[in-house]
């Protein structure tokens, strides 16, 4: 762990205006360490490849100017580490992508298991089949013994955290922001319980920077870099989740989408990835550990060897499905462990409407839970 001094010379680099990940790297590589880029001249950084003379002056007055005291005291008023990228816990696989942050802020713990990690992505927006999924996938991967790396934001983002927790696994949230103000406010909630134990918040960005659209897409290469693979969910056309897929591609990442409706515009650009073969279409886990290579065939030989490889996912699952139920769909549930029940019957004993009790059923086969007969006669999975 570093020093103060020394991690203020790195804070101050870092908060320097015109200095980026890129630039950082570029002025590591020319004077070494940020002791010396702090001492630097503007005639020894304008040697620097990238660097003109006008941007060698705004760096310079920038090194001279930032506050790095006042933000390493609001580090650790959070309770938040700096890892910089020389360090041994840096991320290996974000160490070695093309654009790596130099600092990380990092609430929580980074464990070297959390080196075998997928994405799980996709809109904000999300419906709730879509949610599912994403609860699902996050809690198939996490339950394998995966970190499940996603960005805290509403939607899918929100569902595949909660579904790591769900399986008592890990989860590393990246932020588009800094780490003194979590957004959306309504993850304030998820990001405490993610940080206690059970992962990180990760951000690149300095502590009061509040979210912005030009924020998220550097924040979507972190993802796709500290990943094996990722999952898309539920993403329309313009979606940042295409980004992240699209740079998980350039760093020799996996890439698997869950295929939604084909007329639903919030899975047009997931069903897109798959149709044009940019993705593996997944419904499984065993789908995704098959495109992961040795990790991919460690996890299934570790599945393989428990006494009872399949006994807590199914239970699990169960519960997890079930958890989400609105009441129509739970009182059909619970009347339907009664045995086989076509739909007249399951309207005159629970109460319901045709149209209440179709609906609810529809429901349930899509999460899994029921299973239509022949003669419109339906049972419990």
């Amino acid at each position: 762990m570093k020093g103060r001094g020394e991690l203020i010379s790195w804070l101050r680099v870092h908060l320097a205006a015109g200095v980026g990940a890129v630039r950082f790297a570029r002025l590591l590589e020319r004077f070494g360490d940020p002791e010396r880029i702090v001492r630097a001249t503007i005639d020894e950084l304008t040697q620097v490849e990238g660097i003109g003379h006008a941007t060698a002056r705004q760096i310079h007055e920038g090194l001279l100017t930032v506050d790095p005291e006042t933000e390493l005291a609001l580090v650790e008023e959070g309770g938040i580490r700096i890892i910089t990228l020389d360090e041994s816990d840096y991320p290996e696989l974000l160490r070695n992508s093309p654009c790596p942050p130099a600092v990380l802020y990092v609430k929580g713990e980074l464990r070297e298991q959390d080196q075998l990690a997928v994405a799980v992505v996709g809109t904000r927006r999300a419906g709730r089949y879509g949610a599912e999924q994403a609860s699902k996938f996050g809690y198939l991967l996490a339950q394998a013994g995966f970190a499940v790396v996603s960005g805290l934001a509403r939607g899918i983002d929100g569902e595949a955290h909660r579904g790591a927790l769900l399986a008592g696994g890990r989860t590393l949230a990246v932020l588009g922001s800094g780490l003194k103000e979590i957004y959306p406010p309504e993850h304030d909630g998820l990001a405490e319980k993610i940080a206690d134990g059970h992962g990180a918040l990760i951000s690149e960005l300095p502590m009061q920077i509040t979210p912005e659209a030009g924020h998220f897409p550097a924040r979507n290469r972190i993802i796709a870099a500290m990943s094996l693979g990722t999952v898309v969910i539920e993403a329309p056309t313009r979606s940042g989740a295409l980004i992240t897929a699209r740079l998980a591609t350039e760093y020799n990442r996996e890439v698997f989408a869950v295929p939604g409706p084909i007329d639903a515009p919030t899975f047009a650009g997931s069903n897109e990835l798959i149709k044009s073969g940019r993705a593996k279409l997944v419904s499984s886990l065993e789908d995704i550990l098959d495109e992961l290579g040795q990790a991919g065939e460690l996890i299934k030989s570790q599945l393989a060897s428990s006494d009872t490889p399949s006994r807590p996912q199914q239970v699990n699952m169960q519960a997890l499905r079930t958890d989400g139920l609105n009441g129509t769909e739970r009182t059909v549930w619970e009347f339907l462990s009664t045995g086989v029940h076509d739909v007249d019957t399951i309207c005159q004993c629970c109460g319901l409407s045709a149209a209440g009790t179709t609906a609810a059923l529809t429901m349930l086969q899509i999460k899994g839970l029921v299973k239509q007969l022949p003669g419109n006669q339906y049972h419990r999975r």
